[in-house]
């Protein structure tokens, strides 16, 4: 990894996740990866959110399943489409017409759908001039659809799409992505739509370990560690969110809001080192701490910033190590640790 604030991810169900701590200044959430042979059923899975107050939840693609387990449930949900789809739905209106008409209209009335994102991390990479015209015929098949209340079209990005990131006011986006991100900017500043950003202080911090400071990743730094102008940073999550608020400013997108769709910490490494339970359950408790507040970030003081943890569940289908040990819970829906 290159560039410290890149993550890769896989495609995922994404939970919002209440953990009982929601607040009119801040809603903190949970991914909900289905990479395991022994997970719950979804109707368990939406039970067991309930009764953690959740709140919203994003699933990544649609499966009728969950959808159907979510209805009349009063979790709000941001629905999205497989990387696969972009070239379809932002080439041919009719396919965008049919994906909403399939994956949304039967749900419309019983479940209300916060926003839908048109795929998943792609940018920068193949698919990613395909993201814009998705986002367009998205929406312009939801318009056509006249459903009875508004539902935002956005996009997941990565920090990948960074060029530069430190310090934060000099973020900016990469050359190969910045005609892309002009244009999705533009987007979401017209129709007042959020950026989803996947922010991960741990994988920025286990590829920089010599310049960045543990307490600085884990939210526990008592002082300022970068201070850049006016600004101070004592935390690096803030600090990735404010590169990427920047980098929006240069291409015109101000005003367009930051939700993370994906942070988190792993309990455990094949190898040792910093994920471990106690750092893990340090991260997410602060997170929430920080972001339940409306102290904002050091560029957007006084705004909260929307977060989800990854993940709900250790998943044993995915590779040996980290990777599988993302979650707040085991298979049997008990805490790996609690943080509430």
């Amino acid at each position: 990894m290159g560039r410290p604030f890149c993550c890769i991810t896989a495609l995922y169900f994404l939970l919002i996740f209440n953990l009982t701590i929601s607040t009119e200044a801040g809603i903190v959430g949970v991914n909900y990866g289905m990479q395991g042979n022994n997970l719950p059923p979804p109707i368990q899975v939406v039970a067991l959110l309930k009764s953690r107050r959740i709140t919203r939840l994003r699933l990544f693609h649609p499966i009728h399943d969950a959808l159907q387990a979510l209805q009349n449930s009063g979790i709000e949900v941001i629905l999205g489409t497989l990387n696969q789809d972009l070239q379809m739905l932002g080439s041919d209106l009719s396919f965008a017409k049919n994906w909403v008409n399939t994956n949304v209209i039967p749900y419309s009335k019983t479940i209300r759908f916060r926003c839908l994102s048109a795929g998943n991390e792609v940018i920068p990479g193949d698919l990613a001039a395909y993201v814009f015209p998705a986002m367009k015929n998205l929406k312009a098949a939801l318009d056509a659809a006249e459903v009875a209340y508004n539902i935002p079209v956005s996009t997941c990005t990565s920090t990948a799409i960074l060029g530069l990131s430190y310090p934060p006011s000099k973020g900016e986006f990469s050359k190969d992505v910045i005609s892309v991100m002009r244009s999705i900017a533009g987007f979401l500043a017209a129709n007042g739509s959020p950026l989803l950003l996947n922010v991960y202080p741990y994988f920025a911090y286990v590829n920089n370990q010599q310049q960045i400071p543990l307490s600085y990743a884990l939210f526990e730094s008592t002082k300022v560690v970068v201070r850049d102008g006016g600004l101070k940073y004592r935390n690096l999550f803030d600090a990735m969110a404010d590169a990427v608020y920047s980098a929006l400013e240069k291409v015109g997108g101000g005003s367009v809001p930051i939700v993370v769709s994906e942070t988190g910490w792993p309990s455990k490494d094949e190898n040792g080192g910093v994920a471990t339970i106690g750092n893990a359950r340090m991260y997410n408790k602060n997170l929430i701490a920080h972001v339940s507040g409306a102290s904002g970030t050091p560029k957007r003081p006084g705004n909260s910033t929307e977060s989800y943890i990854f993940a709900i569940f250790n998943e044993n289908l995915k590779p040996p190590g980290t990777e599988q040990n993302f979650g707040l819970f085991y298979p049997n829906m008990t805490d790996v640790y609690p943080i509430y």
